[in-house]
């Protein structure tokens, strides 16, 4: 992988974030790299793409909108309803051109954090998960659950979150965006295959 200035990254990034989702940020790459420990990830990239992952995340959101049509990035109906999802469609832009960051692996992670997609790639799965469990999350239901699950099971532990998401979105009649759904549709049917006994000889 090619080395890159983490250093001069984060003094970028704490320029343009909110104390508070600075404080997130670095506590998502450090998360991100102990996954990465756990299932032989690439360290360094998960390091990077958790650091990056809400890089547009404080661009105010008419702005979002406004950069979107700019630039050509395709805005579902939920996210024109919600255009604070759109930090993930941005983040993976700003990454590439802003950052000059190019590793497709990288810019996936940080493309798909938000909302999850089928069948996603260790690095996905790793910055997924770490921005749910960060040490600095304390409101999400069975988040200690969910902590130790991460570090046994990766895809147990992202299912978890998929149905923690769709259940609060549920709760007050929130918008879902159909990756999320397809997401979990995915996981469900694979983890359900994983547990069905094998059949006899």
């Amino acid at each position: 992988m090619k080395s890159y200035d983490l250093i001069k990254i984060r003094k970028i990034l704490k320029r343009n974030l909110d104390k508070r989702r600075y404080e997130h940020t670095i506590a998502v790459s450090y998360t991100a790299a102990a996954l990465a420990m756990r299932y032989g990830c690439d360290i360094k990239k998960a390091r990077l793409a958790g650091l990056l992952h809400d890089c547009a995340k404080c661009i105010p959101n008419d702005k979002k909108i406004e950069l979107c049509h700019k630039y050509n990035i395709h805005m579902n109906e939920a996210e024109m309803k919600n255009p604070f999802l759109l930090h993930a469609k941005l983040g993976a832009f700003l990454t590439m051109h802003k950052y000059k960051i190019q590793d497709k692996e990288i810019i996936n992670a940080i493309l798909n954090h938000t909302t999850g997609k089928p069948n996603m790639a260790t690095l996905d799965k790793l910055v997924y998960v770490a921005d749910y469990i960060e040490p600095g999350r304390d409101k999400a239901p069975n988040i200690e659950e969910i902590r130790k699950l991460a570090f046994m099971d990766l895809d147990q532990a992202l299912f978890q979150i998929l149905c923690n998401t769709l259940s609060y979105l549920e709760s007050f009649e929130g918008d879902v965006d159909p990756l999320t759904q397809k997401a979990y549709d995915y996981y469900k049917k694979l983890l359900q295959k994983e547990l069905l006994p094998e059949e006899p000889l």
